[in-house]
């Protein structure tokens, strides 16, 4: 693994939840991340209206940070970026889901649905083996070699 970029997005696909905010709001809240494919440097969030992230951005982008600590998929990030509203329809109908469907009574036409659109300009970004075998193998060879073992890749990343 020597292109923790595209580690990142690569691993990102599979991400199911994170922490989001608004740099100075000193808070950061629970979200359900979307990449696709088509629409790529992008991390698409689907929210209300009314929610304080909504708000935030109403009046145009703001600085942002999304932290993921997913060991499933052996991602650990914190990013920074530009978060703003999005109103492409195009772009609502890549990324809708099921998930997002229950929170919202009209589903993706709801008139309180709001897709936010998160830029990262920059990351800090930690990869690990995503299988349990893997890690294991290495400890043992660790331990029986008095090697450290391959915790994956860390580094610092610029979109």
């Amino acid at each position: 693994m020597s292109d923790l970029k595209h580690e990142f997005w690569s691993r990102m696909e599979d991400v199911r939840a994170g922490m989001l905010g608004v740099r100075g709001q000193g808070r950061l809240v629970a979200m359900s991340p979307q990449v696709d494919d088509d629409m790529p440097g992008h991390i698409w969030f689907i929210t209300a209206k009314g929610t304080d992230l909504a708000k935030s951005v109403e009046a145009g982008a703001q600085p942002a940070q999304f932290v993921v600590a997913d060991a499933k998929t052996g991602l650990y990030a914190d990013v920074e970026g530009q978060l703003s509203r999005s109103t492409d329809r195009e772009a609502l109908d890549e990324v809708w889901s099921f998930v997002a469907d229950a929170w919202f009574e009209g589903g993706q036409h709801d008139p309180d649905v709001c897709l936010l659109q998160f830029t990262p300009d920059s990351a800090e970004i930690s990869v690990t083996p995503t299988s349990g075998v893997k890690f294991l193998y290495e400890i043992a060879k660790a331990n029986l070699t008095d090697q450290k073992p391959d915790a994956g890749e860390q580094g610092t990343v610029t979109f």
